[in-house]
């Protein structure tokens, strides 16, 4: 059975959501920090402790399934294609991997943990992005950086900056210039620094997306961040932001996002998602449609704050090698996972 010969009365269809930045194995993790940092590198190197708990039994948990997790967060949030801000896992990121990972991106850390980002951008094909974290922080160091990355030649169109919360005139008026964009990751901002990005970067013309981060700075998934992001724009750009914009910031082909799609049931309950034309979640309602066949390839997630599920993922196995380091109190940026 096709996923459009599907009933979906009742239900709105949308395309599926693109979530600009997630560390997609650290979404086990529970949030870490204290906040009050000035900048991003003050908080990696407080919460950076390999030898103590948490740190220590999560980084027990095999990568691959901490990659796993991190893609069933996203999906049961209506995502269907991730900006993964780490290596590329060719191994991992197969056609059975619960959502699509941007593979032609170019990507630097940061100017504090790559002194040469334009060595990223300089070496990559000219058609693909360029994501770099910056101005994370809320001292003069992180002012410095979007014109830290001009100087380094770092900055044009191809350039997607994260969080952006230094940002002020001088830098918004210089990534309107160079025609690079913003990937907004609210939560993580506020959970660090207690505020974000300044809302005049809304009205200048730069091009933003919404995105997560992992959970060690943002315990939510997509849909708690658009709820955030409704603070600040109207839900009308919200939705842009993690459909139309990061398709183009990210420069995804529409021949393939066209068959990425979800369907929801109000605000917050994702019913449907369909990756590549093949269903990765379905809801136990629109799974009585299938063929008895046909669901015999999905599990059941269920999500504290999200009703339950089925998705076509080893849940049961995914869970095992998890609870194995981490006991069963196992949460998914930090939401119970219940069943």
């Amino acid at each position: 059975m096709k996923p459009r010969d599907l009933d979906l009365t009742g239900y709105t269809r949308l395309p599926g959501f693109i979530n600009a930045h997630d560390h997609l194995e650290f979404n086990l993790f529970p949030a870490l920090g204290r906040g009050g940092y000035r900048n991003a590198t003050e908080w990696a190197r407080d919460i950076y402790r390999p030898d103590a708990a948490p740190v220590r039994e999560h980084l027990r948990v095999p990568k691959p399934v901490r990659l796993w997790w991190g893609a069933l967060k996203n999906l049961l949030s209506g995502v269907t294609t991730v900006c993964h801000h780490n290596p590329y896992e060719a191994e991992v990121f197969g056609p059975e991997f619960p959502v699509r990972v941007v593979r032609r991106v170019a990507w630097a850390h940061s100017q504090a943990f790559d002194p040469r980002p334009d060595e990223a951008i300089r070496k990559a094909p000219r058609t693909w992005p360029f994501v770099v974290h910056c101005a994370e922080g809320v001292d003069a160091a992180a002012g410095r950086e979007v014109a830290g990355l001009d100087e380094a030649g770092a900055l044009d169109s191809r350039t997607a900056i994260v969080h952006g919360v230094a940002l002020r005139r001088a830098s918004i008026e210089l990534l309107r210039l160079r025609g690079a964009s913003l990937v907004w990751c609210p939560t993580s901002n506020l959970s660090m620094f207690g505020r974000t990005v300044p809302r005049s970067v809304f009205a200048a013309g730069v091009p933003v997306a919404l995105a997560t981060d992992s959970a060690l700075s943002a315990p939510v998934d997509l849909l708690d961040e658009m709820a955030v992001a409704r603070r600040y724009v109207p839900a009308a750009r919200v939705r842009e932001m993690v459909t139309s914009v990061p398709a183009r910031i990210l420069r995804l082909s529409p021949r393939v996002l066209e068959r990425d799609w979800i369907a929801m049931r109000g605000e917050s309950e994702v019913a449907l998602v369909v990756v590549n034309g093949r269903i990765k979640l379905i809801s136990p309602e629109l799974a009585a449609q299938l063929p008895k066949s046909e669901r015999r390839r999905f599990e059941r997630l269920h999500v504290e704050c999200r009703p339950p599920v089925l998705v076509a993922a080893p849940v049961a196995r995914l869970r095992r090698a998890a609870e194995k380091h981490l006991g069963s109190d196992l949460r998914l940026a930090g939401k119970q996972v219940l069943a």
